[in-house]
């Protein structure tokens, strides 16, 4: 049992950069008391322990390939904060006794000009533990937007029948939503109404949200085609594989966010307020996965 946080560049071992001072394991050991029972009490350590590898590997076959690129992206991502290239390297040494598309993966996203070997397994990883379903989030997500929250992204002008059968649609679910405007004070609707925000552009980024819809007048679109935050808005919904509600007329927007081209099945334009029950339907879904291999790199 650890009775103090070792301080230093590590507290772990065993680790190669040998400073004075690093913590060790007490040459003792941990001791049981062998009490008498209906046998021997003692303390010992199955084989299995010896196999570091084939969870891991049940684990990562067992995904969707979105998933699987999710967690090459990470392990990339932490790799490439590791300041020390043979570290780097050792890392996906290990990942080889994981998968090879796992670590080639790794590999390619940190840059390494050729793969190590397989580090030194205590015990082969078995190859005979099937995929299962159940360890994969994508194929046990939710089936509906229940639980979950709207960003409708609105200005003046914005229609009014769209935003109230929008709002129905969301309460028909058990969802919520938020309103983001270009002002804290909201938005002024086609009928005259005006719509309170929760959220002022600047301070309600997209990422607030599980989908997103633009209610926007020509004006509006305008208005927020030259105001970076909003153009952010979009872009990072569109990043992040999020279903995207829009009237025709934030299109601009697009645009000016640089995905006017890209747009794909995820991007639903609501034409009449009939369209706001079918696109929260859609958006149970949560994400689009398809889109994520055109916008991410590893």
């Amino acid at each position: 049992m650890a009775m103090f946080n070792p301080k230093g560049r590590t507290n772990y071992e065993p680790n190669s950069w040998g400073v004075e001072g690093d913590p060790r394991e007490t040459p003792l050991g941990f001791h049981s008391y062998p009490e008498q029972q209906t046998g021997t009490k003692v303390r010992a350590r199955s084989e299995t322990f010896a196999d570091h590898y084939s969870q891991a590997r049940q684990f990562f076959i067992s995904q969707t390939p979105t998933e699987q690129q999710h967690m090459i992206s990470a392990l990339v991502f932490e790799l490439s904060k590791v300041e020390r290239p043979d570290i780097r390297t050792r890392m996906v040494s290990h990942l080889l006794n994981v998968h090879q598309d796992l670590a080639q993966g790794v590999a390619t996203g940190l840059g390494l000009q050729e793969m190590p070997v397989p580090a030194k397994a205590a015990k082969p990883t078995r190859t005979d533990l099937n995929p299962s379903d159940a360890l994969s989030i994508i194929k046990n997500g939710p089936q509906s937007f229940k639980g979950r929250k709207l960003g409708i992204l609105a200005t003046d002008g914005a229609d009014i029948n769209l935003y109230n059968a929008l709002i129905q649609a969301v309460q028909n679910v058990g969802a919520s939503f938020e309103v983001v405007a270009p002002t804290i004070t909201g938005f002024k609707a086609s009928d005259g109404t005006l719509v309170p925000a929760n959220q002022k552009i600047k301070g309600g980024p997209s990422v607030l949200y599980d989908a997103v819809v633009l209610l926007l007048s020509e004006e509006g679109a305008q208005l927020l085609s030259n105001e970076s935050t909003a153009r952010d808005f979009v872009a990072d919904a569109f990043a992040h594989a999020k279903f995207i509600g829009y009237t025709q007329l934030a299109t601009l927007l697009f645009d000016k966010a640089g995905i006017g081209q890209n747009l794909d099945d995820a991007c639903i334009n609501l034409s009449k307020a009939g369209d706001a029950a079918s696109f929260i339907k859609a958006a149970g879904a949560l994400r689009f996965w398809e889109r994520e291999a055109k916008v991410n790199m590893v």
